[in-house]
């Protein structure tokens, strides 16, 4: 909600997500800039249902040629929470002939089928006996920037990246380092929002299918003034070459090198960039890529480092191996429950300090 309201779009907290009401330009704007979402549905139909007939009685009563053309690919998603149908599989092959169906019955052919780069994404969720049928102004998930030429190893989604960096609080000014930068995914979102740029600015989407579509304002939205550009300087660091290169190239990709300075160096041989300033980094773990008993290894030498090294500093932590902030050695100030997918993770803050951080020993 925070996100929309800098961009003057009031919204509301709602199960899995926010909501709000607006302009075609609101909704244009918010696809374009917003750095932590993954979609933008737009709510076209409500329902009451108790089997697969109703279902489909229900979404075939919907004017889909007044949405998008029939020459327009389409998909259909189905997601249930409670749901009383037996297979969504069969769901959504009813959703999808009723929106075909009605089609036909109106134009005499009907839209094709593609699931691997449709134009056009109609999502349905059912709970226990209301369904709510939406399509899909993004298009492909608002996380695909447009500017990833490489990767390394398992690397965040975009706008998971965005948020772990908007969750460190760390403001432009400050100086920001990534000691495990990978391939750069949390570098180049802090950059981006240094410069100004748009996330979505390199991308299509999908509400330039639909029938609604205004060119005329589109073309505004795109050329109205973003955020203020700082001169902010960002570091980052891995040992991996592979790694710095695919950082290099995507950095290029999003036009932000420039404000990026890279070096070959192993964290735990890291110096400070600057006397304060943000710490943020993804280790690997064991999901990923290293054993447990690699990483029970690293973390405490991880945290001899810091303390020794970074006083000053705030030190973010991402990471799904919930040992961390224990074997680590410091106590975190702030615990934030995050989730990569399907992995529960989380982001530890770590204020380091001269003298004594760690946490007493028992024998203490």
């Amino acid at each position: 909600m925070q996100e929309l309201a800098t961009l003057d779009i009031k919204a509301s907290a709602v199960p899995g997500g926010v909501a709000f009401a607006g302009t075609w330009q609101a909704c244009y704007r918010a696809n374009l800039w917003s750095r932590v979402a993954s979609r933008i549905l737009w709510r076209v139909a409500q329902f009451d249902y108790r089997n697969e007939q109703d279902v489909y009685m229900a979404v075939k009563g919907i004017d889909w040629p007044r949405y998008f053309r029939v020459e327009r690919t389409l998909r259909v998603n189905v997601t249930a929470q409670k749901s009383p149908l037996k297979s969504l599989e069969f769901a959504t092959l009813r959703i999808k002939d009723a929106v075909c169906d009605r089609f036909r019955d109106k134009l005499g052919k009907r839209p094709s089928v593609d699931r691997t780069n449709p134009d056009v994404r109609v999502h349905a969720f059912l709970e226990a006996d209301k369904g709510i049928v939406y399509l899909d102004t993004s298009g492909e998930p608002l996380f695909k920037r447009g500017w990833r030429a490489g990767a390394a190893d398992a690397p965040l989604r975009e706008n998971l990246a965005a948020g772990i960096i908007l969750l460190t609080g760390w403001k432009n000014a400050d100086v920001l380092l990534d000691p495990m930068c990978g391939g750069g995914t949390l570098l180049v979102e802090a950059a981006a929002m240094a410069r100004g740029r748009a996330p979505g600015s390199k991308r299509a989407f999908g509400f330039e299918k639909l029938a609604a579509f205004d060119a005329a304002v589109w073309d505004r939205t795109k050329r109205a003034p973003g955020a203020e550009e700082t001169t902010a300087v960002l570091h980052g660091s891995d040992t991996d070459p592979k790694a710095l290169n695919a950082a290099r190239r995507n950095l290029a990709e999003a036009g932000v090198e420039r404000w990026v300075k890279l070096e070959r160096v192993d964290v735990l041989e890291r110096t400070p960039p600057a006397p304060r300033g943000v710490m943020v980094m993804n280790p690997p773990y064991g999901e990923r890529m290293g054993s447990a008993e690699e990483l029970a290894r690293f973390y405490p030498r991880l945290g001899d480092h810091l303390k020794k090294n970074f006083a000053g500093w705030r030190c973010y932590i991402f990471t799904a191996d919930l040992r961390a902030a224990k074997l680590v050695g410091l106590s975190p100030s702030k615990r934030i429950p995050l989730w990569n997918g399907a992995l529960e993770c989380r982001l530890y803050e770590f204020e380091i300090v001269s003298g004594i951080n760690r946490k007493k020993s028992a024998s203490a």
